[in-house]
């Protein structure tokens, strides 16, 4: 299948509902990936109410806060969702006894860190899921690099991947959220950014 990507982004890029719809309309194995950050439930909310069965990856560094693996629980429940969890070959304890507390960003071995924790764990999900359409929440404002993509794009692989909220402002979901009686959260800590507009690596990668 030809996709015409500057005629879908051009149409339907700022219309998140609408290119949600066209993404499941193609019929493709579909996956959403989430970690369940601020405002989380509005791409988990919009996927679902369409095709609840959807694969829900979320790669769990086992270094989240307390409130978001309460908030993790209570998005999973209230829409039933087809999570699946992936987390490191080490768990958080095996880490810090062998190797120390999370390295700092200058530090050598945060790469490492960062590709055991997050990239590793999205590799095998993407191995053992298979997906041809890929549900990201990212957003324009995050980073610079996030700036420059398209709502909808296909990576070297042929995945496509799909960002239905890039050109969403914080208001937005906010509003979204209340329309829906959806919960939030924003006690959340990403030890592989260490700042806000870092990249992890994830979205270089794939």
């Amino acid at each position: 299948m030809q996709l015409d990507l500057a005629k879908i982004n051009v149409e339907l890029g700022r219309d998140a509902e609408k290119l949600v719809e066209w993404a499941l309309g193609l019929n493709k194995k579909a996956i959403v990936t989430t970690n369940f950050r601020p405002f989380e439930a509005v791409i988990l909310h919009m996927v679902a109410k369409i095709r609840p069965d959807t694969p829900v990856i979320w790669m769990d560094s086992g270094y989240n806060t307390e409130a978001t693996y309460r908030f993790a629980d209570e998005v999973t429940n209230q829409l039933k969702l087809n999570l699946s969890i992936y987390l490191p070959r080490r768990s958080r304890a095996h880490q810090e006894a062998v190797d120390g507390p999370v390295p700092a960003l200058d530090d050598p071995r945060h790469a490492a860190f960062t590709e055991e924790v997050k990239l590793e764990p999205f590799a095998r999900a993407l191995r053992e899921t298979a997906p041809e359409v890929w549900f990201t929440a990212l957003r324009a404002t995050d980073t610079a690099v996030r700036a420059q993509m398209d709502p909808v794009s296909i990576n070297p692989d042929g995945l496509i991947k799909v960002a239905p909220l890039l050109h969403w402002t914080s208001k937005d979901l906010y509003q979204y959220l209340t329309a829906h009686n959806l919960p939030n959260n924003f006690d959340y800590f990403d030890p592989t950014k260490g700042e806000e507009n870092r990249e992890c690596g994830l979205h270089l990668s794939h």
